[in-house]
């Protein structure tokens, strides 16, 4: 009868060991629960879209400029303002405005290196417009000899594409040769440009199933994207409106609220006011189209204004070197600049806010009367268009 007590206090240890394994066995589990927990959100985050407000549309445009091209270049040229003003009025799911960076490359072009395909990059992806207009402006047709997919896969290689999926990047091809010439074959170009997720649209100048026969249409199958074809020696037709007039005051207010600064912040101030006149060539309503992008969230230059970059960075309006500013703000205390760069900021909110009120009123007046032609057959149709569909994919919208 002695080893009873033995056998309950066997029992009782037995008992309590079985909870203190269980209880430990529970901690463990619970451990790698959050730890696996831990793991995943970490996996999220790394693979989670980039929030739309930091979305950008990247367009680069490929141009012909071989001989038979002065049309389509006089409509990329007339129609630029267009094209941004209606790439400005996009919006992220967030509200938010996207980002607007445009690439030039011209090919085809006999004055161009044979060793480089006759392929040239005009300008890198930027979203500095001016000089945009500006490239375009220089352009010049000769030659020559139109290598599509030489030039497509030489512009996916040398611009800076973004890795984000959120972000709209597209190549827009023109021109009226077969797509199938030079060495490097557009198949492989296009396929390259869709593992890239940059989206290949091709635009033919000339009679849509002459585009189709010349494999134009198969290029932007290929690359995911859109085929058109358009009239390129038609001229873009422009309705003057009674506030154009009003549009262009404002403009010339407007043009008084940039500060320069920098080294090259005088030649960049000249240069806005030459693409002005620019625009200026084709008409007052290129004019007043001009003035409405100036008006935009597209049109940035805090590389050259001090309104625009300050408000990336304050600290560069106690940075700029004193001669490298406006005469009269020479000599301002730091203080002093805030307040004056301040002013400026708030006189180009009014102006552009005005200028945006105005325009609504002329783009119901041009609604009104422009006829249902060939407009549609043009170059700035064919690439809102396009974009326009194939935002959707990114929740990029237009109201």
């Amino acid at each position: 009868m002695k080893t009873l007590p033995n056998l309950v206090v066997f029992a009782k240890t037995s008992t309590n060991l079985s909870n203190r394994i269980s209880r430990y066995a529970a901690s463990v589990f619970l451990i790698s629960v959050f730890m696996l927990g831990t793991q995943m959100a970490f996996a999220a985050k790394r693979t989670e879209t980039p929030r739309e407000k930091d979305q950008t549309i990247m367009l680069a445009l490929l141009l012909d400029t071989s001989n038979s091209m002065d049309g389509l270049i006089d409509q990329a040229k007339s129609q630029l303002w267009k094209i941004v003003n209606e790439l400005s009025a996009a919006k992220c799911g967030d509200g938010s405005k996207p980002k607007i960076k445009i690439a030039l490359y011209e090919y085809g072009n006999d004055g161009l290196p044979s060793s480089e395909g006759y392929i040239r990059q005009v300008s890198t992806l930027t979203n500095d417009l001016d000089l945009i207009s500006e490239k375009l402006f220089a352009l010049r047709t000769n030659g020559g000899s139109e290598f599509c997919g030489h030039v497509i896969r030489t512009s996916l290689n040398q611009l800076d594409w973004s890795n984000s999926n959120a972000d709209l990047k597209m190549i827009f091809i023109a021109g009226n040769e077969p797509f199938t010439q030079g060495s490097v074959s557009y198949r492989e170009a296009c396929a390259l440009a869709k593992e890239k997720g940059v989206i290949v649209n091709t635009i033919y100048c000339g009679d849509f199933n002459e585009g189709l026969n010349s494999n134009w249409k198969d290029g932007a199958d290929i690359g995911g994207g859109t085929f058109m074809s358009i009239e390129q020696n038609s001229k873009t037709v422009y309705i003057p409106t009674p506030y154009d007039d009003r549009i262009s005051q404002l403009n010339d207010q407007l043009n008084k609220t940039y500060v320069y600064y920098g080294s090259s912040g005088y030649k960049r101030k000249e240069l806005q006011e030459v693409q002005d006149k620019n625009a200026a060539s084709y008409g007052a309503a290129n004019t007043a189209e001009r003035a409405v992008s100036k008006s935009s969230s597209g049109y940035m230059n805090s590389g050259w204004d001090l309104v625009d970059a300050s408000k990336e960075n304050e600290e560069v309006i106690s940075k700029a070197k004193d001669d490298e500013l406006p005469s009269e703000m020479r000599g301002m205390s730091v203080e002093k600049r805030k307040a004056y760069v301040k002013e400026k900021s708030a006189e180009r909110a009014k102006i552009q806010s005005e200028i945006q009120s105005v325009n609504k009123q002329r783009q119901e007046y041009i609604a009104k009367n422009t006829p249902k032609a060939d407009q549609d057959k043009m170059l700035d149709a064919a690439l809102i268009n396009s974009i326009k569909a194939k935002a959707k994919t990114k929740n990029l919208t237009w109201e």
